[in-house]
Parts: structure tokens; C-alpha cells; sequence
């Protein structure tokens, strides 16, 4: 794991008993608490990152998105084969 960074959170009250309850129900153990957040932030980062690629390609059509897809994945394979035979 990558080096750790250490939060101060403040969360309501009904929030940290609902998540430690939905912990503890599933067997929750030390760290559990951390895994959890990481893992939400983790998913909310990425959803919104999504949300925003979207937002900035809403104007390209789909076939130009299919072609920039092959593109870019021909490149790819090239790439790999090429490794692969060195």
C-alpha cells in the first residue's frame, strides 16, 4: 500500500452509527472504517471524473468517438506487439 495520509473527519452522528452498524453487521474489523472511505472517495472521484469527460465530449458525435476508440486502440496494439517481440 502507498504511504498513508491521516483524515480528521467530522460526519453527523447518525451517519457514524450507520456506517459502524452496516460494519459491524458484515463482520467489521480494525481498518474497516478507513477501507471504507477510501473506497467511497475512491468511486465518487472517479464517477465525477466521468461525469465531467462526458460534460467535454457531449459535442462529438458517436461515430467520431468509435474512430478515436480505434485509434487509439490500434496504437495500442501496436505498442504491445511491439514490446512482446523484443
Amino acid at each position: 500500500m502507498a504511504e498513508l495520509a491521516r483524515w480528521s473527519l467530522k460526519v453527523s452522528r447518525d451517519t457514524d452509527v450507520a456506517l459502524r452498524t452496516l460494519l459491524a453487521t458484515r463482520g467489521g474489523r480494525k481498518g474497516d472504517l478507513s477501507k471504507f472511505v477510501e473506497e467511497a472517495v475512491n468511486r465518487e472521484v472517479l464517477r465525477q471524473t466521468v461525469s465531467d469527460i462526458r460534460a467535454r465530449n457531449a459535442d462529438i458525435g458517436e461515430d467520431e468517438v468509435s474512430r478515436l476508440v480505434e485509434d487509439a486502440l490500434g496504437e495500442t496494439r501496436l505498442a504491445f506487439w511491439a514490446d512482446a517481440r523484443e
